[in-house]
């Protein structure tokens, strides 16, 4: 028994160095063990951990930080966008991995998050309306996008001769000559 504890209540034996733990204050439970608050310290910086948020993987403990960076992270999420680790809610998009606030059309910077949306050739992700104005057909005759109207989400057209019309824009005609 340690002298200078000897009035101190005795609560057991530390999980990291084995030695006795006395003293209210002293000490955390983690894991269903005890720990004097001394030992109880990430395997990576030594931050003392007690009473913070800490991960373990195969019997090592990790800090938040580096949990995160020091590949301990079992399944790291990386945003496709910004390129940072993701450490809160992750959006999925065709595959990729992405911060909500990243997840924006690469024409208007409008946030995408719980929106309609497409993406290109090129992955590239876009609002509806922008897709459509930088992809749409252009009318062969006046050289103008062909786009929805206003309240539809199809646009209607003419095909000839590998040509596209607006329906008003086309004429008929076909000169074979």
């Amino acid at each position: 028994m340690d002298a200078g504890c000897s009035s101190s209540l005795y609560f057991g034996s530390c999980a990291f160095c084995s030695k006795a733990v006395y003293g209210e204050g002293r000490a955390c439970r983690a894991m269903g063990r005890l720990f004097h608050n001394t030992c109880f310290t990430c395997s990576v910086c030594s931050e003392k951990l007690s009473g913070k948020p800490f991960y373990s993987v195969s019997g090592r403990i990790y800090c938040e930080d580096d949990f995160l960076y020091s590949g301990a992270h079992p399944a790291q999420e990386v945003c496709n966008s910004c390129g940072n680790l993701i450490k809160d809610v992750v959006l999925q998009a065709r595959g990729k991995s992405y911060h909500p606030s990243c997840f924006r059309c690469v024409i208007c910077r409008r946030s995408l998050e719980a929106e309609p949306f497409t993406a290109d050739t090129d992955q590239q992700i876009y609002c509806v309306d922008d897709y459509r104005r930088v992809r749409a057909p252009l009318c062969a005759a006046c050289k103008v996008p062909i786009l929805p109207t206003e309240g539809s989400t199809e646009s209607i057209r003419v095909v000839s001769f590998d040509q596209t019309y607006h329906t008003e824009c086309y004429g008929g005609e076909v000169n074979l000559i």
